[in-house]
């Protein structure tokens, strides 16, 4: 199946768009009720070389019990059966508080996931520990006890100095598969180095191995007792087995007269990987991989679980997808993927990842998105700064910060190069508006943005067509001489949304080839055949 990103709730969304029993793989790590606002950073340069940061509101992990709270839990308890039992037991202990909000909305969502996989699927549910106890009852009831596999912990950071506690530094995975014949690909961690050492000796090729006891004597139930090449003893295994390891040169036969088993240190796969994950760092500040999203993940955290729980073709699903983790893993490892997020500001990170990450290789189908003027103002008509964030990506910018005050009359930002290594960081600055009827008021109120900003370019996103006066208002702020290209551009752009949906883009130095406004993630190569061991 195609690749598809969504922009949308996921509840509607799966239930609009996406089968029963399509999906292979569900990793999903949802907001954590954890009263917290979570913010993009984003890391820029100033023209005089020094680093600032700026940031925007991604999403507030608040959840208020409210009419919408008490409708989608009303609606989840009538449906019946373990889930409406699970919810009313929780609503007797929680009361009509914010996390029984939070759980009101994962109940459906859980169930609709449960719906789209298919019999061998698996589902990881990603969490912490204030709410890690409630989702696993809540995944009980969705996917039965039975179907329970493992309670997964990432040792997410370091240390953590919480005060007159033990430091919090966990996530959960919760592991459930939905049938009792799911795809489980055994993983296995490397050796420790001491293990390793154990290997001193050396065939003639230079495979390395280990001895190991082939007596029986002294265990309990029994063994085989014969003499093989003038050794008689109490045997671990048959004769025709001494055989076929005297013929395959694993035994090795001791000065005294011993006989013992070679183990060669490349037949052995590695350590099982356990319920503990603490080999698998956070994205720190320093991370080649860090794009600034509030709950990025390690790449290394999804693709081990996608190597263990799904081949190479599945499909894997991620409802919550964020900065687009999962989708990246998924690309990768030569998976189809379907990503779901409620903000446009996540979908156009993601689909700067993927072009930064795979280029033309990446291929997907955006829905959701305006395609057309209705579209656009139906976006704008519901939601305000939704229309802005997605406005902005057609272009490449990137919402302002929000504080108030420090960015009055700028909607978005976009900084590009346009000199030598090391020159100055420019940058253009961003009106949108949404309404018809515009007045050339709204030009010169940006050509003064420009002017206090210092900005080389500034561009009106408008969804009606400029009047005259306006073009001429635009007109006067003259032209930005870009000193790397020789080329010249107006200073002040209004562009439309009708033109940006047809393709027309900035008028900027080499094509816009410069912009660096968003951090670009790495060159990943696609791993054909990929999957999952870990071993030597």
């Amino acid at each position: 199946m195609p690749n598809q990103l969504y922009y949308g709730d996921n509840l509607d969304v799966m239930r609009r768009y996406i089968e029963s029993e399509s999906v292979d793989l569900v990793y999903l790590d949802p907001p954590f009720n954890s009263n917290a606002t979570y913010n993009v950073l984003f890391a820029e340069k100033g023209e005089n070389g020094t680093k600032s940061a700026s940031q925007i509101k991604a999403f507030e992990d608040t959840w208020h019990w409210d009419q919408s709270a008490a409708k989608t839990y009303q609606e989840t308890v009538e449906s019946g059966g373990a889930v409406s039992k699970a919810l009313q037991a929780f609503h007797t202990l929680l009361g009509p508080s914010n996390m029984m909000a939070y759980l009101a909305m994962m109940a459906p969502r859980l169930v609709e996931l449960r719906r789209v996989m298919k019999p061998t699927a698996s589902i990881y549910l990603h969490c912490d520990p204030t709410a890690s106890h409630y989702l696993k009852l809540l995944m009980d009831a969705v996917f039965g006890p039975v179907n329970y596999q493992n309670e997964i912990t990432w040792k997410r950071t370091t240390a953590h100095n919480d005060s007159n506690r033990y430091g919090a530094n966990v996530d959960i995975l919760l592991f459930y598969s939905k049938t009792e014949d799911f795809t489980f690909n055994a993983t296995y961690r490397p050796y420790p180095k001491e293990y390793i050492a154990r290997f001193r000796n050396q065939d003639p090729d230079g495979r390395l191995w280990a001895d190991y006891d082939l007596s029986a004597k002294g265990l309990t139930g029994g063994g085989y007792e014969y003499e093989y090449k003038g050794c008689t003893s109490l045997w671990r295994c048959p004769p025709e087995t001494m055989k076929i390891y005297d013929q395959e040169n694993r035994l090795h036969f001791t000065k005294r007269g011993g006989i013992r088993l070679k183990r060669y240190l490349d037949d052995m796969r590695g350590i099982p990987l356990q319920a503990l994950w603490e080999d698998i760092p956070p994205i720190n500040s320093q991370a080649a991989e860090r794009l600034g999203y509030p709950t990025q993940k390690p790449v290394a955290l999804l693709e081990r679980i996608l190597n263990t729980s799904s081949n190479p073709g599945d499909v894997v699903l991620d409802p919550f997808c964020g900065c687009g983790t999962a989708v990246a893993a998924a690309q990768s490892l030569n998976r189809s993927w379907i990503g779901i997020d409620i903000t446009h500001l996540a979908i156009t990170l993601i689909k700067s990842r993927l072009f930064d990450s795979f280029g033309a290789a990446a291929s997907y189908k955006v829905i959701g998105e305006p395609v057309s003027l209705p579209d656009a103002q139906a976006l704008a008509d519901s939601d305000q700064y939704q229309f802005q964030w997605w406005a902005l990506g057609l272009v490449g910018a990137r919402p302002a910060e929000q504080k108030k005050g420090s960015d009055k009359g700028i909607d978005g930002r976009l900084y590009f190069h346009d000199e030598a290594e090391g020159g100055k960081t420019k940058l253009i600055v961003f009106s949108v508006k949404a309404g018809h009827n515009l007045g050339s008021h709204f030009v010169r109120d940006l050509r003064a943005v420009i002017e206090r900003e210092k900005a080389q370019v500034g561009v009106l996103i408008s969804m009606s067509d400029p009047t005259q006066p306006m073009r001429s208002e635009a007109a006067e702020a003259g032209f930005y001489n870009s000193p790397g290209s020789g080329t010249s551009h107006p200073r002040l752009q209004i562009l439309t949304i009708s033109e940006l949906l047809a393709g027309k883009k900035i008028d900027m130095p080499f094509g816009g080839q410069g912009n660096v406004t968003l951090k670009k993630a790495q060159k990943v190569k696609v791993q054909e055949g990929s999957q999952g061991a870990l071993g030597l």
